[in-house]
């Protein structure tokens, strides 16, 4: 058990780091010293996490936590860890077990990597971010002032 526990760190681990080094604006929810070994749950700031979801159709993940996933609220377990609504929603979670492999998680950080370039380019928010305006500072039409 003990073996296995360090293998499947070792892929969420992999997964985390191509990740990271791949996308900018991503957001590990959660410690990375206290969670299951095979659990990551992951941030991609500028993108909704359900269009993430349809663009990697063929990858078994989830939007938000286990206790959420049948609801689009956001993650009460995210917010209780001070993730914000806009991160919530564009958190996915992934889950490796015992029968996943190096190659698998590769092909999942591809395609999560691709989708997630794909779906920012369609983002004026995210280009706003670039050019480093804050969107916190931003008034927005419609907003109370």
């Amino acid at each position: 058990m003990l073996q296995e526990g360090r293998r499947l760190e070792a892929l969420r681990d992999r997964l985390k780091a191509k990740l990271e080094s791949e996308l900018d604006y991503v957001h590990v929810n959660g410690s990375m010293e206290h969670r299951l070994p095979g659990n990551l749950n992951i941030s991609f700031a500028y993108v909704e996490g359900e269009s993430l979801l349809m663009g990697i159709n063929d990858i078994a993940v989830s939007s938000g936590s286990a206790c959420t996933s049948a609801t689009l609220e956001p993650s009460y377990v995210l917010k209780a860890l001070g993730t914000g609504d806009d991160l919530a929603h564009s958190s996915i979670r992934f889950g490796i077990g015992r029968f996943n492999t190096a190659a698998e998680v590769d092909y999942v950080a591809d395609r999560v990597i691709e989708t997630v370039e794909r779906l920012r380019e369609l983002s004026p928010l995210y280009e706003m971010a670039k050019e480093g305006i804050n969107l916190k500072d931003v008034k927005w039409a419609g907003e109370a002032h």
